[in-house]
C-alpha cells in the first residue's frame, strides 16, 4: 500500500524574517515608512498626537490575533457585518383595524378528518404470509 505524507501545521504562516511572517513584515515595513515621512513633515508635537496611534494600530494590525485569525482578518469581518448583517428581522407593526380586517378575510381551515384504516382479517394476513415466503408462486384465490 502506499504511503503518504499528511501536511501538518498549515495554519501556520512561513516565517521570512526571523520571527516575522511576510504579512507582519511587510505591515510593519510600511508602518515605519510612514511614520519616517510623517517625522520629517511635521512638528513633534503633531507626530506625538497622530504617529503614537498610527503606531499602536499599526503593531496591533501586525501581531494581535482576535480567535486564532489575525488583526486584519477580524477587522474585515466586523466590517462587513457592520454594513450587512445577515439576521434580517422584519419589525412591521400592525394596527388594530389591520388585524381585524386581516381576520375577517381570512377564514379559519376546516379540521382535518382522520382517515380510517382498514386492518386485514386474520385470513388475509395469512394469504399475504404465503405470497411473500413462496416468492409469488402461490397464488391466492381471488
Amino acid at each position: 500500500m502506499e504511503q503518504f505524507v499528511v501536511p501538518q501545521f498549515i495554519d501556520n504562516e512561513d516565517k521570512i524574517m526571523g520571527p516575522l511572517t511576510g504579512r507582519q513584515f511587510i505591515i510593519t515595513l510600511v508602518m515605519f515608512m510612514t511614520l519616517a515621512v510623517m517625522w520629517k513633515l511635521m512638528p513633534i508635537v503633531w507626530f506625538a498626537i497622530i504617529g503614537v496611534p498610527f503606531f499602536a494600530f499599526g503593531t496591533i494590525l501586525a501581531f494581535a490575533k482576535v480567535n486564532g485569525q489575525p488583526f486584519h482578518l477580524f477587522l474585515l469581518n466586523l466590517t462587513q457585518t457592520l454594513r450587512k448583517p445577515r439576521l434580517r428581522v422584519w419589525d412591521k407593526r400592525l394596527t388594530d383595524a389591520e388585524v381585524r380586517a386581516h381576520l375577517t378575510k381570512v377564514a379559519p381551515p376546516p379540521p382535518p378528518t382522520r382517515a380510517r384504516k382498514t386492518f386485514a382479517n386474520v385470513s388475509r394476513l395469512q394469504e399475504l404470509t404465503l405470497v411473500v415466503n413462496t416468492g409469488g408462486v402461490y397464488k391466492p384465490e381471488e
